[in-house]
């Protein structure tokens, strides 16, 4: 197709992820970490308002779109509440003499949080440590309510609307020119947030009924959230699961027995989303998620995202040849060209053009923008991308 005008956005994208034919690949970004935003707001680029109101798939992130030259941010979806309600009351237990803070979060986690640090703070203590913690503190709250799914918002032409004020119309329409994605919330993720690494390890050798009776738990509110989303007749493009279960090694839990405990909640939704006609499911996990892919294959999820390029080269090359054309990926884009030069972004570009001859393939930053981009490499990534391929 030559006449660029003759698809959308929306279009482009469904067409890449279903092998069908399209004009040209959509322009897609993963949002930007809060410090690159308030540096290009100080060398001048862009508005300390935008800044303070920007937000994935909001109406500051289109503004930011048109000003850089994307298309769309691959984290525009509507999300029920999918976390603990009521969350824990944050506050803070200790306060050290320089400074640092030990805060117990919305999860029950205390944190160490350091003046001026931008990293994730580390893990202090949980509160959900065994069956008591458990029934005490956290059963009730994965209670389902239909306030889960009509108390939130939606990104209506522009504008977050109330649910129940003119977003749920719009969803059943399901006419507009940019993706819109369903956010189907974390089968492990979620949890490991709360228990930690070690928790989650601790309570899968201490008391496996829990540690069943969690996920269980846990994906049942998933579950509803999405069944109750999908029955009012809102329709999305796509489906989207978080997890970051993932480092630079290999996952942080047993392969094993994430297939056995968590695939069958996936399955079990993905069949639901089918039913609905979401024929693409992605899923969000950093790191190298190579022995997870089966998992996540055999139990309908079809598209990797954001395929970390990292220290050990992900790539979805080798996956496409070990999986095929069942396997689907967004992302895969080395951000870190963005602090280097343009010989650096045109060498990118040609290394992803190869990619994108596989087919089933949106290239995408492959995580938030961070702070040593530069302005100018970025809008000349998309401006090439855009004359390239």
């Amino acid at each position: 197709m030559s006449d660029e005008a003759a698809m959308t956005n929306r279009e482009r994208a469904l067409a890449v992820l279903r092998y069908q034919s399209y004009d040209r690949l959509p322009l897609v970004h993963f949002g930007y970490w809060s410090e690159t935003l308030q540096k290009w707001a100080a060398e001048g680029h862009i508005s300390e308002a935008l800044v303070k109101a920007h937000g994935d798939g909001n109406p500051a992130d289109y503004e930011l779109n048109e000003l850089l030259g994307w298309d769309f941010n691959w984290q525009c979806m509507f999300g029920p509440a999918h976390g603990l309600r009521p969350g824990f009351e944050r506050k803070v237990i200790r306060t050290l003499e320089d400074g640092t803070q030990h805060v117990l979060n919305g999860e029950g986690v205390v944190l160490c949080r350091k003046p001026g640090a931008g990293s994730i703070p580390a893990e202090i203590s949980h509160t959900l440590t065994d069956r008591t913690s458990w029934d005490e503190q956290y059963r009730h709250r994965y209670e389902w309510a239909e306030e889960r799914v009509t108390g939130q918002r939606v990104l209506v032409n522009d504008k977050m609307v109330p649910f129940t004020e003119g977003g749920l119309a719009f969803l059943q329409q399901g006419e507009r020119d940019y993706l819109y994605g369903l956010h189907c919330g974390s089968l492990f993720g979620n949890i490991r947030n709360i228990v930690g690494v070690e928790g989650s390890s601790y309570i899968y050798c201490d008391d496996e009924v829990l540690y069943k009776e969690i996920i269980d738990t846990n994906a049942e509110l998933c579950y509803e959230n999405i069944k109750y989303t999908l029955e009012t007749g809102a329709r999305f493009d796509f489906a989207h699961f978080w997890e970051d279960i993932c480092f630079k090694n290999g996952p942080l839990v047993i392969p094993r027995v994430f297939d056995e405990l968590v695939g069958p909640h996936y399955k079990r939704i993905t069949e639901l989303l089918t039913g609905h006609g979401i024929d693409i499911v992605s899923l969000d996990c950093d790191g190298m998620i190579d022995s997870l892919i089966p998992t996540w294959l055999e139990n309908g999820v079809n598209t990797m995202f954001p395929i970390e390029v990292g220290t050990w080269n992900a790539s979805i090359a080798p996956w496409r040849e070990t999986y095929g054309k069942d396997l689907r990926g967004v992302g895969g884009m080395n951000k870190n060209v963005f602090a280097r030069d343009r010989a650096a972004i045109d060498t990118e570009i040609d290394r992803l053009q190869a990619l994108v001859k596989l087919g089933g393939y949106i290239p995408c930053p492959d995580h938030r923008i961070p702070p040593g981009a530069e302005w100018d490499m970025v809008k000349y990534y998309c401006e090439r991308m855009r004359e390239t391929v």
